[in-house]
């Protein structure tokens, strides 16, 4: 099993409030998609999957009008 730092960035949507709410945990998992599938089961919302060019693996999940980024770098 893979261990990550795993990044949660909650982006505020209001135009005069443009600051974050950051999280940091590691974990351990064999595939960060099915992360992500866990952790959005049971709500109606989308995701966008996108690798850096340093390997990186970064989720925009947007769940009930909030969008959130996960950023998994493997440790």
């Amino acid at each position: 099993m893979k261990q990550y730092e795993v990044i949660r960035e909650i982006i505020n949507q209001c135009p005069l409030n443009h600051s974050r709410d950051q999280f940091f945990e590691e974990i351990q998992c064999e595939d960060p998609e099915s992360y992500i599938r866990e952790r959005c089961r049971g709500q109606e919302g989308t995701y966008e999957k996108s690798v850096q060019k340093d390997g990186s693996i970064v989720f925009d999940v947007y769940l009930s009008g909030m969008h959130q980024r996960y950023t998994f770098s493997e440790i």
